[in-house]
């Protein structure tokens, strides 16, 4: 009985051992295996780079050949055996590119594989130009793009001219340091061949922060950043309520002039409520009284019409000058 437990025992033992040395050779972890107990942590990374270089490089002849077949032909599997070939260079290029973004390498080498399919239907054969070396060039602009877009909340650079100057100016300006130079705008627009303007824009979107203007004032505040905030634009209620009150005082104003004598409405129409109002003489000459009188009945109407708005709008606040759009 010893001896059959002793055998199971061991039987045991070599179970658990294979599995080890099928996640070491695999990298994938047994079904039994938690992660905190495993041996070898599972690196997706380095599970990628294995997986790339199981594809072979190509030659020149190999690469004008399966070009010709993409463009010509739509080739799928040309284009996917050129794809595949050049997915150790997108990694290499990423890896320039680590140093600027800092964060998830996978991040860059999945858009800078994305930039490789793009050159791969992009690339042209018959002009005698290495494939990668015209892959480089789309690679590195779709990983560009991502770190341009994904560097703050807030986009720091949406023209082409602006990724440019984000990817060269602290370079640039390291390198001025590195010289013993003050890295001023002016020094830096001279070399890089820009405006001071646009060099101290980027400069201070990169040495700026993103803020949540949903985030609470503090820790233990209910109060949002955005409440605080003034804003020109005028609200929807406000908008509702102004555009009562004008269809309320038009509709007062029709009422008002049923009240008036037609010197009285001519007055009121040409001094007013118009937008060029004519001249206390013109009118005065055409009813044969001074300027004075005029001046006088115009003042006398808008009398009327306070104590007119007073009566039929209780709430209406008159202010010492009436204005009312048409």
């Amino acid at each position: 009985m010893n001896k059959f437990k002793k055998k199971q025992k061991r039987r045991k033992i070599k179970q658990d051992k294979s599995k080890i040395d099928v996640y070491k050779n695999d990298g994938e972890k047994p079904e039994n295996q938690s992660s905190d107990t495993a041996l070898v942590k599972f690196d997706p990374l380095q599970r990628y780079l294995s997986e790339i270089s199981k594809h072979k490089l190509l030659t020149r002849e190999q690469e004008i050949e399966l070009g010709k077949r993409v463009m010509e032909d739509g080739d799928s599997e040309a284009a996917y055996i050129l794809v595949t070939a050049n997915l150790r260079l997108v990694v290499k290029i990423a890896l320039e590119f680590q140093r600027v973004w800092m964060q998830n390498l996978l991040d860059l080498i999945q858009e800078g594989n994305i930039g490789l399919m793009q050159a791969v239907k992009k690339f042209d054969p018959y002009k005698n130009v290495k494939f990668s070396y015209y892959a480089s060039f789309w690679i590195k602009a779709y990983i560009l793009k991502f770190i341009m877009d994904n560097w703050r909340l807030v986009k720091i650079g949406t023209t082409q001219g602006q990724r440019k100057l984000f990817f060269k100016l602290k370079k640039e300006k390291q390198k001025l340091i590195d010289q013993g130079f003050d890295p001023q705008p002016k020094l830096l627009s001279e070399r890089l061949g820009v405006t001071e303007r646009e060099i101290v824009d980027m400069d201070q979107r990169l040495d700026g922060w993103d803020l949540s203007l949903d985030a609470p004032l503090k820790d233990d505040s209910d109060t949002e950043r955005i409440e605080l905030l003034n804003t020109e634009v005028e609200s929807t209620e406000d908008w509702v309520a102004k555009k009562e009150m004008e269809t309320l005082l038009h509709n007062k104003i029709a009422e008002f002039k049923k009240t008036m004598t037609p010197r009285e409405l001519e007055i009121f129409e040409q001094r007013i409520f118009s937008d060029s109002p004519a001249t206390l003489q013109k009118i005065g000459d055409r009813y044969e009284i001074s300027r004075e009188r005029v001046r006088q009945v115009e003042n006398n109407i808008i009398k009327k019409l306070r104590e007119f708005f007073k009566r039929e709008i209780p709430d209406f606040d008159f202010y010492d000058r009436v204005k009312i759009s048409d």
